[in-house]
């Protein structure tokens, strides 16, 4: 019986109901792997912050990861869908300080909000497995992971360079200090201040991270190659150059060793410990007024390519060992002493960024690599107008003139090794992870400092280190735990004697490193996970998430997924077996082309579509699809496009509107399409009738065998669509064939259109979930249909007996006929000769040659 399709209702009436009968909590691991053992899948969209509110980006990445899971689910897997809270971060401190609001009755009240409003999107998500890193019974485990970290040697304390308010007095993360190099609240000139701060040992594992990249056939080539370049492998050369007039040595790693004899001078980092060694009295004034001039620059702005690079002398210098020739040793913005070892050699007869830094310092230029076809050695110009990069021929160097560079290379490193000027060398552009945050709202390290023990482990029973509630965030003043002397002091583990907590945070990274680990066995309060649960369920088969997590959040899951394989508690290489990043979702945006900054985006919620104006300033405004932020005013809110249209339009809408990894541009009348869509086949579904089926006469007709075609060519185009690279909007388009296919059948009593009824319901149930559970019991049907077997493919019934065959005279095409297919060249001639359309257009007429383009066309040439 056909009634009107009411999306709320069904919605509300669904999720209840599969929430009630837990419909979508996680099968247990085995305790034994058997032969019958149902495979297992494990799909996860990359956890959000949870900042209170859903937008349509998150939208867009559950629906993705939802739908592989209910397809994987009706295949028969064992489908492990969890979701999670990155809950540690600034903007719950920042929403502290600015409403008095305590971090964790803030977050937990967004966790609260946007757990209801996942829920409304039908997400088959297994609930029970629900985690949050800002919860002590996550971090706990965090913690432990640490002490792993720490017992293996990989985490480690040093000095290092942060964002310091001079007078806020407190450090800043980098997203605190706006454009201008100024602290986002006191307004003052950030300094780099440093200090003691927790690493973590990545470097220990740089070529594995980067060997391993070949092993991940399921992940974007575009990020693999980000992740390759940031590890940044060089091979070269480890070379020592003496300070003159002392006994310390600059030490430089350099890609071309074959350059060394062009070496004109040496640059260390501001803050490498030999500057103010280096550094002669007449130019100590000058350097130390050098390095306080650049102290506030971050090193993006220090190494940005498009800047000039700024340097000074400072009076010292240094021997170049091959060749005894003394050069004088600057100091410059854009070496940082962090990356390799802090200082470099100038050659900028081939090296571009030096050439331009010694014509601008007026620095010898010493060319020592020529063409390959240079002729006449001896007129090599020592005044080139730009730098040579490319392989040539040594010159100017010695015993190596006249080497072919590229071989040069091999045999000055030889020779440095047996001189003892240096050795050859592997280096990495990777650096070891700074894990230290001076904040509140993070994982406590937990690590004690004792006067007599030195640093000591928190004991594993006393974890967690839990974060205190009585804490004032005012944003000043450090860290705030580190105010907290209560908290603080506390009995070495030891000894018993008077010690203190380390008071900084990890970095939030750490907690996204290892959280899918921790959802094969989420809710265990004995240890961190069980090694044959965790064995069982990783790696994590599809990963969901965007783009811009490519490097740091998957490399340091992979990473940590290194380190723990390495201690012995899970057996695999890599966590992440296919990576979606989905694209960006874009609303239509107002921009004013004369106004810049944040003020250029006029909220579309303000200007008339008919007369896009600036309300304030009258000026015409630019129309364009750009990513939906707040910013902008050009989001949509997800609430709003349910309350209108229901979830299972918004969820076809996103799927169908652009392929997974393309942008996604919102449009009002897609939307409505979608709707309009569901609308049909919850009218074709309700007002079909099983109880009138006909019982089938054995031999299908015409129509029966279009029809059972159309519904197992849609099975084959769906399947095939939802595997290897999903192509969920080819999909969608498919669902809509079916149903076409379906609305023009006349016979709807056969077995056949019943097929194709209950086929459409089962092929929709992924994407569109509620309406098609709806319809699914409508047909009668007791159980779930998201518990019923996915559709296989009857190959016969992808059988054409008949194909349509193009009758053309003279190259024009008159008309078509249906012919018996598989016929041969002679039959299809003798098929269009016979037929009306060529008994019409050829009467009359000589036929001087026939043309068979076989399964496709006949066309007949005629006298002219």
């Amino acid at each position: 019986m056909e009634s009107r399709y009411n999306a709320a209702e069904v919605e509300q009436k669904w999720q209840q109901q599969w929430q009630e009968s837990g419909i979508d909590r996680t099968p247990d691991s085995p305790p034994q792997r058997r032969i019958n053992d149902r495979p297992k899948f494990y799909a996860l969209s990359m956890f959000p912050y949870p900042s209170g509110n859903l937008h349509m980006g998150h939208v867009r990445n559950y629906v993705i990861t939802d739908v592989i899971a209910r397809l994987k689910r009706m295949q028969g897997y064992r489908v492990l869908h969890p979701m999670g809270w990155d809950a540690f971060g600034l903007p719950a401190e920042n929403a502290a300080i600015d409403r008095g609001v305590p971090p964790a009755k803030w977050t937990y009240q967004n966790i609260a909000q946007m757990r209801e409003q996942l829920k409304q999107l039908g997400l088959s998500i297994d609930w029970d497995r629900e985690v949050a890193t800002c919860s002590p019974d996550y971090y706990k485990w965090t913690q432990w992971l640490f002490l792993q970290f720490l017992d293996a040697g990989l985490a480690y304390q040093k000095e290092a360079a942060v964002n310091w308010d001079p007078i806020d007095q407190t450090v800043l993360a980098n997203e605190q200090v706006d454009s201008e190099g100024r602290s986002w609240r006191s307004g003052a000139i950030v300094e780099r201040k440093l200090l003691k701060q927790w690493f973590f040992k990545i470097t220990n594992y740089a070529e594995k991270l980067l060997q391993d990249l070949d092993k991940l056939e399921g992940w974007p080539d575009r990020v693999k190659t980000m992740q390759a370049n940031w590890i940044g492998k060089s091979v070269g050369a480890y070379l020592e150059f003496p300070v003159v007039g002392r006994d310390d040595k600059i030490a430089v790693f350099t890609t071309r060793p074959d350059t060394v004899y062009g070496v004109t001078y040496v640059v260390l980092a501001p803050e490498h410990p030999l500057t103010p060694e280096v550094t002669t009295p007449e130019s100590q004034e000058a350097v130390s007024a050098f390095i306080e001039e650049i102290k506030g620059e971050s090193e993006i702005e220090r190494t940005a390519e498009d800047k000039p690079k700024r340097g000074i002398l400072t009076g010292g210098k240094a021997l170049n060992p091959f060749n005894g020739e003394e050069v004088p040793i600057l100091i410059a913005d854009y070496v940082l002493y962090e990356y390799g070892t802090g200082a470099v050699m100038g050659v900028p007869a081939h090296d571009v960024r030096d050439f331009k830094f010694a014509t601008e310092k007026g620095l010898p230029i010493k060319t020592v690599i020529v063409p390959e076809d240079t002729t006449d050695v001896g007129a090599i110009d020592q005044s080139p107008s730009e730098a040579y990069t490319e392989p040539g021929i040594i010159v100017n160097s010695e015993q190596f003139d006249g080497t072919p560079s590229v071989e040069g290379k091999t045999k000055i490193i030889e020779y440095a090794e047996q001189q003892g000027y240096g050795k050859a060398r592997v280096q990495y552009r990777l650096r070891d992870w700074l894990i230290s945050r001076q904040r509140y709202w993070g994982c406590p390290i937990p690590v004690i400092y004792c006067n007599t023990c030195g640093t000591v482990p928190v004991p594993d029973k006393d974890l967690p280190v839990e974060l205190p509630e009585s804490v004032e965030l005012s944003g000043r003043g450090g860290s705030p735990l580190a105010q907290l002397d209560s908290w603080i002091n506390v009995d070495c583990p030891c000894c018993g004697q008077p010690a203190q907590r380390e008071t900084d945070t990890m970095d939030t990274f750490i907690d996204s490193s290892w959280y899918y680990l921790r959802y094969s066995d989420a809710n265990n309060t004995e240890t961190v996970f069980a090694k044959d649960k965790v064995n069982d369920w990783m790696p994590v088969d599809q990963y969901v998430g965007g783009i811009e997590h490519a490097i740091l959040h998957l490399l340091y899951s992979r990473f940590f997924t290194k380190v723990l394989r390495d201690r012995g508690l899970l057996n695999f290489d890599e966590p992440f077996k296919r990576l979606l990043t989905q694209g960006m979702v874009q609303g239509l945006t107002y921009l004013n082309p004369n106004k810049s900054g944040k003020d250029k985006w006029v909220p579309s919620a303000i200007v008339d579509p008919s007369h896009p104006i600036d309300p304030d300033t009258g000026e015409a405004l630019e129309l364009l699809y750009a990513t939906m932020s707040k910013s902008k005013g050009n989001g949509v809110a997800p609430e709003d496009v349910i309350a209108q249209y229901g979830v299972d339009t918004a969820r076809m809408f996103v799927l169908f509107k652009a392929p997974p990894e393309k942008d996604l541009e919102w449009d009002d009348a897609d939307v409505e399409g979608q709707f309009r869509f569901l609308n049909r086949v919850w009218s074709l579904v309700t007002s079909y009738d099983p109880v009138k089926v006909s019982k089938s006469s054995g031999e299908l007709d015409k129509e029966e065998k279009d029809l059972r075609r159309a519904i197992h060519t849609a099975i084959k185009e769906i399947t095939e669509d939802l595997t290897g690279d999903y192509q969920f909007n080819t999909a969608v388009s498919e669902l809509m064939k079916l149903s076409n296919a379906l609305k023009d059948v006349k016979d709807k009593t056969s077995a056949v259109y019943q097929e194709g009824i209950e086929t459409l319901v089962l092929l929709l149930a992924p994407f569109a979930p509620h309406i098609a559970e709806e319809l699914w019991s409508c047909l009668g049907n007791t159980e779930s249909v998201h518990q019923q077997p996915w559709r296989e493919v009857d190959p016969s019934a992808l059988v054409v007996d008949e194909i349509t065959l193009v009758v053309q005279i003279m190259g024009k095409t008159r008309g078509t006929i249906q012919v018996p297919a598989g016929s041969d060249k002679s039959a299809l001639e003798k098929y269009a000769t016979e037929s009306d359309i060529a008994q019409k257009y050829l009467e009359g007429k000589e036929v001087r040659k026939v043309i068979v383009v076989p399964n496709k066309l006949v066309n007949f040439v005629v006298a002219k």
